[in-house]
């Protein structure tokens, strides 16, 4: 795979809808459609890998417990829940976005088959995952999967990018929305219940991951070329590295962030 990757008597409180956040651009043109992807067919043989690992250096921040008695079903259904800002292990960064920002014709260019939606679900009052990563043109599933109403609500700042602000009722129906504008570390809120974040990205390839809980990565399928990968921490920012990729090889793309 090429990108890393309760109603019924029970008090119900809600996320309360506002109206979406303004852009200048809004209301003008429509979405710039994608560039058509190459009809040149790759050759998985020849194809190579980029891989590493994100460390963090020097001390962690510790876990910030967050208080959610503002809504009686978070605080009695949720557990305990912490702020996921620093998801650090072991010296090892989760969470981080890692995506081609430059490279190749055949890797700017490649298309594939459209992939099915990213899960972003909302359990025990959190977004989960904290961070995901679609292609342009790809689609996030946002489902509820609490027994509390829940509000989503993106806020890009691309030109030509609409945000995002709908509610979902306890266990309700999932929506699908797509996303054709690249953007990194999209913020997704919620209106009432203010510690609940979570980002999306969206990229112009699909080349592209998000390092787990031991911070690594791996983007499989490049063509082989000279790469400028980025990786961004919702915190810290964004590095960028330059490797090659060598047909059947595998090239390293180690980075290290601190925080600041």
């Amino acid at each position: 795979m090429m990108a890393a990757v309760v109603s019924g008597g029970v008090f119900v409180s809600g996320c309360k809808s506002n109206d979406a956040v303004k852009h200048g651009n809004e209301g003008s043109a429509a979405p710039a459609v994608p560039p058509a992807a190459s009809t040149v067919p790759l050759d998985p043989a020849t194809l190579g890998t980029a891989s590493g690992t994100i460390h963090f250096v020097g001390k962690a921040p510790a876990p910030v417990k967050i208080d959610m008695t503002m809504d009686p079903v978070c605080s009695m259904t949720g557990g305990d829940n912490f702020a996921e800002q620093y998801a650090v292990k072991d010296g090892k960064l989760g969470n981080v976005y890692v995506y081609v920002k430059s490279g190749p014709p055949a890797a700017m260019l490649a298309g594939g088959p459209t992939p099915a939606p990213v899960v972003l679900d909302q359990v025990g009052c959190k977004y989960v995952p904290h961070v995901i990563a679609v292609v342009r043109g790809g689609s996030v599933e946002f489902r509820n999967s609490d027994s509390t109403m829940h509000n989503i609500h993106t806020m890009p700042t691309v030109v030509g990018s609409q945000p995002i602000d709908i509610s979902q009722g306890p266990k309700g129906t999932p929506q699908v929305k797509q996303f054709n504008q690249p953007e990194v570390m999209v913020p997704v809120r919620c209106n009432n219940h203010p510690w609940m974040n979570a980002f999306i990205n969206v990229s112009a390839t699909p080349f592209f991951a998000v390092t787990d809980v031991d911070g690594h990565f791996s983007i499989s399928g490049l063509p082989a070329g000279t790469y400028t990968l980025a990786a961004v921490h919702e915190k810290m920012g964004e590095q960028t590295m330059t490797v090659t990729v060598e047909s059947k090889g595998t090239a390293k793309a180690d980075f290290s962030f601190s925080a600041k």
